[in-house]
């Protein structure tokens, strides 16, 4: 009896540790490598003659139709992960997002850390961002990508709940640093850029270094000329099929940036 009475306060301080662990631990996944290796999915990987381009963080009022504008230009369409708080500020820009093509995903309500345990909050605000997504552009999210990339394990469960597959990425460009600039940020994605690969960049400065977009709006069509000559297509996440064998295979193939290569020429806008 009594060694049971004190085996209570052991437990009692364990509990919360165990506790964290279960919220946190999914969160691990964030580690590229390991990503890649154990959760093709997860990481993004599909087609290995393909690469989806995904942006984060908006719409803005101003960046985001730039980015559009940049888009048609080399006839390419993305997914766009959005977060509710901002497709009701901007629903101008949410709207012309499907207007122009594009695919939109959900990135959360707002861009918080997950570090508290918060199960109902997550479930609750990701299914308000989702019911934004769907009323305001009338498109029905497929995809989730957390803030950080930081999937807890109540992140995990909301996803599931709201009918979402996570995906996270293989290839960024880290254009959120203040320091960013356009050749650091095409560098910094041809040097993990692969077929079958996801790329993230970001189309606002939502919860970036302001104007930092700017890099990574003129980056992109020398990142997607490096795609291209390559040999690979550029589209969203809808047209990236999914992470099985092929794309496994794919993490392994290098892909070769000429970043002098004269443009390719663009296929019509689907």
């Amino acid at each position: 009896m009594s060694e049971g009475f004190r085996a209570g306060p052991a437990v009692c301080a364990v509990a919360p540790v165990v506790a964290a662990l279960a919220h946190i631990g999914p969160a691990a996944t964030w580690l590229p490598g390991l990503r890649r290796r154990r959760f093709p999915g997860l990481a993004g990987q599909g087609r290995p003659d393909h690469v989806a381009l995904t942006f984060d963080d908006g719409p803005g009022p101003v960046s985001t139709p730039r980015f559009l504008d940049v888009l048609d230009g080399l006839g390419v369409r993305a997914t766009f992960f959005v977060l509710g708080e901002n497709v009701v500020r901007h629903r101008a820009q949410a709207r012309e997002l499907t207007r122009r093509g594009h695919e939109i995903a959900v990135h959360g309500w707002t861009h918080d850390r997950p570090w508290l345990p918060s199960p109902a909050r997550d479930a609750r605000e990701l299914a308000r961002a989702v019911r934004a997504v769907r009323e305001v552009t009338g498109q029905a999210p497929l995809w989730y990508r957390p803030p950080y990339g930081i999937l807890t394990s109540g992140r995990w469960a909301a996803a599931r709940r709201a009918g979402l597959r996570p995906v996270l990425w293989t290839a960024w460009g880290k254009d959120w640093r203040r320091d960013a600039t356009p050749a650091s940020v095409r560098a910094t994605v041809a040097a993990d850029l692969r077929g079958g690969g996801t790329v993230l960049l970001h189309d606002t400065d939502h919860a970036s270094a302001p104007g930092s977009w700017r890099a990574a709006l003129t980056a992109l069509p020398g990142i997607v000329r490096d795609c291209r000559e390559a040999g690979l297509e550029v589209g969203p996440l809808l047209e990236h099929g999914t992470a099985g064998a092929a794309g496994r295979r794919a993490a392994g193939r290098r892909v070769p940036v000429a970043p002098g290569a004269a443009p390719f020429r663009s296929p019509a806008p689907g």
